[in-house]
């Protein structure tokens, strides 16, 4: 009896030996499935500035997506807007599981952070007869890579411009993410200035259009960051968006393909009159952009890889070519 009791104190003494040298960590916190992949964090708030405040004060890589929702719960109206705390792996591991609670999904690019140049194409098919969307977005491409080299000696291809396409029978609509070697814009509103310095002879057509209108003003002090060196090219030449306007030697594309003056660019809108094809309005602060294989509410087209899609992402350890 007596040594059956000296062998259980020495047990416990063992035992607790073990939890001296690994102790059990005081709060339990839920992985994902595989041993790479970051701690769980996922968090709504209903209001945008509350999901800013909580994820800078998370230790992980976190990120800020909004998600509208279709109304079901009392305290949630059509369309709102609830806001999601978590990271790209976390995002990704339930949004291809669960599509009908996540499908309605957009990226908030936060005031002031790096991003990548985006744009955001669209136009009336009704209105458009006979015009030829890939056609135009191989050519807007195609200049927007000569500028870049031409501004920025940054050197890019179709190849580096992600495509994705949610074009319906009404609508052709694209989004366009270039992926930049080795650069990245200080943030949206200098991707907003430089697209629309380079898009300046296609805004000058418009507004000569448009003459009896406020002509439009805009800004062209953008900035590139190379991550490595973190040096910012900084646009100093003078605005040159007005009215008096003329046509200069860098509009012109060496190869001819581009026309002078960019009014393939100019498409009609539903209400018959003039506009871009390209959007300028979402280069703003906070901005929520629409994921891959995310639909609008209310709308069942969603992105997806366009079939002129030449992008192919760089592998990475751990990361699916989807993801």
């Amino acid at each position: 009896m007596k040594r059956n009791w000296q062998k259980r104190v020495k047990d416990i003494e063992a035992l607790a030996g073990i939890y001296q040298r690994y102790p059990i960590n005081p709060t339990y916190k839920p992985r994902l499935s595989k041993p790479w992949q970051p701690e769980s964090i996922w968090k709504l708030f209903y209001r945008q500035h509350q999901a800013f405040n909580f994820s800078k004060s998370c230790k992980e890589d976190v990120h800020i997506f909004a998600l509208e929702k279709e109304g079901q719960k009392k305290d949630i109206a059509f369309g709102q807007r609830i806001y999601l705390v978590t990271t790209h792996s976390e995002l990704w591991f339930y949004y291809q599981m669960h599509r009908q609670s996540l499908m309605h999904c957009y990226e908030v690019i936060p005031e002031g952070s790096v991003c990548h140049l985006y744009f955001d194409l669209e136009f009336n098919k009704q209105m458009n007869p006979g015009r030829d969307g890939k056609q135009m977005v191989t050519k807007l491409i195609q200049y927007v890579c000569q500028k870049l080299e031409e501004r920025y000696k940054i050197k890019c291809s179709v190849k580096d411009v992600l495509n994705l396409d949610s074009s319906t029978g009404e609508k052709f609509s694209r989004h366009l993410i270039f992926h930049l070697p080795n650069a990245v814009f200080k943030n949206n509103i200098h991707v907003g200035n430089c697209i629309t310095t380079i898009l300046q002879p296609m805004i000058t057509v418009l507004e000569n259009k448009c003459s009896g209108k406020d002509s439009l003003s805009f800004s062209n002090k953008d900035s590139v960051s190379t991550p490595g060196k973190r040096k910012d090219i900084e646009d100093g030449s003078e605005n040159v968006c007005s009215k008096s306007h003329k046509t200069t030697g860098w509009e012109t594309s060496e190869n001819g393909n581009v026309d002078a003056d960019l009014s393939f660019l100019i498409v009609k809108g539903r209400d018959g009159f003039d506009q871009s094809f390209v959007d300028l309005a979402v280069y703003t602060k906070n901005r929520n952009f629409r994921l891959y294989k995310s639909s609008k509410l209310g709308k069942n087209t969603s992105f997806e890889v366009a079939e002129d899609n030449q992008f192919i992402p760089k592998p990475q350890k751990n990361i699916s070519k989807e993801e």
